[in-house]
C-alpha cells in the first residue's frame, strides 16, 4: 500500500496560504462542484462538495481541511482531491475556516477563530450531516486531512467525535488535550525541516508560533489510543515509514520527510487515498 510513499514523496507542491477569487460554483448536490451554505450556532457557515459521476449506492467521504489563511477554494485547487475521487468514486467535502483559520481547541491556534472560541468541531459534524442528507456516504467511510492549520484540526476532530474512520495529517500537530480520545486510523505526514510546526516541537516560527509535541510523541500517543503492536520502519532515500498494527484493523503511520518543509508533498494526496480506502471504520 505505502510503496508510493517510499518511491515517489520529495517533490513537493503548495503551502498553505494561496488566495483565489471568483464567484461560488452553484447550489445543489449535482456532479462536480456545488457551494453549500448552513447555520452552526447562529451563524451562516460554508463548504464546497466535489461529487464525481458514477457514484456507488454508499460512497466514501473525504473531508479536507484548509491550512490557516487558506480557503475552501484554494484547497479544492491546490491538493488534486477532484482528480482521485473521478477515479476511485468517492465524495470531498472542502469547510471554509472563519477568518481564513480553525479553532483547534488549544495553544491558542488559530488566528481570529481560536480568540473569539468558533465551534469547529459543530460546524464540521454538521456539514457532514448535511453532506450525508443529500448524498449517500458510508458512515463507516468518514475521513479527514488538512493541512498545517487543517492537519491540526484534524486531531481536534479525532478527539472530539466519533465520526472518522481514519485522519491523514499534513505538516501539522495535536493542539487539543485530548482526554478522551476516539480510536481512529492515523497516517501522519511530516518533514524534519519543517520551520513552522516543528517535527521535534516547540515553539515554530511565523505569527502562530505554534507549539506543538515532538511529532514522534504525538505517533506514540495515537499508537497507545489505538492499542498497537510496535511500530516497524523502513527507509528509502530521504523518507521513512513507520508503520503500527492495532487493534480492530485500524494501522498508525508515520511518514517522515528528511529535511522536508511547511508542504504538501506531491504525492501525499493518492497516499493518503490508499491508507483511507484500506481502513474503514
Amino acid at each position: 500500500m505505502l510503496h508510493r510513499v517510499v518511491t515517489l514523496f520529495g517533490v513537493v507542491l503548495v503551502l498553505a496560504g494561496c488566495v483565489h477569487r471568483g464567484a461560488p460554483p452553484p447550489a445543489g448536490f449535482g456532479n462536480g462542484t456545488s457551494f453549500h451554505s448552513i447555520e452552526v450556532g447562529g451563524v451562516e457557515r460554508t463548504y464546497r462538495l466535489y461529487k464525481p459521476a458514477g457514484l456507488p449506492p454508499s460512497a466514501p467521504l473525504v473531508v479536507m481541511l484548509h491550512g490557516g489563511f487558506g480557503s475552501a477554494r484554494q484547497a479544492e485547487r491546490s491538493y488534486d482531491w477532484d482528480e482521485l475521487a473521478d477515479s476511485e468514486k468517492f465524495v470531498v467535502a472542502y469547510p471554509d475556516g472563519l477568518h481564513r483559520a480553525w479553532n483547534a481547541n488549544g495553544g491558542g491556534c488559530c488566528g481570529r477563530s481560536a480568540r473569539e472560541g468558533v465551534d469547529d468541531v459543530a460546524f464540521i459534524s454538521a456539514a457532514i450531516a448535511d453532506v450525508s442528507r443529500n448524498v449517500r456516504i458510508d458512515p463507516a467511510r468518514v475521513y479527514a486531512t488538512g493541512m498545517s492549520n487543517g492537519a491540526i484540526m484534524s486531531y481536534t476532530l479525532a478527539c472530539n467525535t466519533n465520526l472518522f474512520a481514519a485522519i491523514g495529517p499534513v505538516s501539522g500537530t495535536q493542539l487539543d488535550p485530548c482526554p478522551t480520545p476516539h480510536p481512529v486510523s492515523v497516517m501522519h505526514i511530516h518533514g524534519t525541516g519543517d520551520p513552522l510546526v516543528r517535527y521535534y516541537g516547540g515553539p515554530g516560527a511565523g505569527i502562530a508560533r505554534i507549539n506543538g509535541p515532538p511529532v514522534e510523541q504525538l505517533n506514540a500517543f495515537w499508537r497507545k489510543v489505538d492499542q498497537c503492536g510496535a511500530p516497524t520502519a523502513t527507509t528509502s532515500g530521504r523518507v521513512t515509514t513507520s508503520i503500527a498494527a492495532c487493534a480492530d484493523h485500524r494501522s498508525v503511520v508515520l511518514v517522515t520527510l528528511d529535511d522536508g518543509g511547511h508542504e504538501w508533498p506531491s504525492v501525499a494526496t493518492e497516499t493518503l487515498w490508499e491508507f483511507f480506502a484500506a481502513h474503514p471504520r
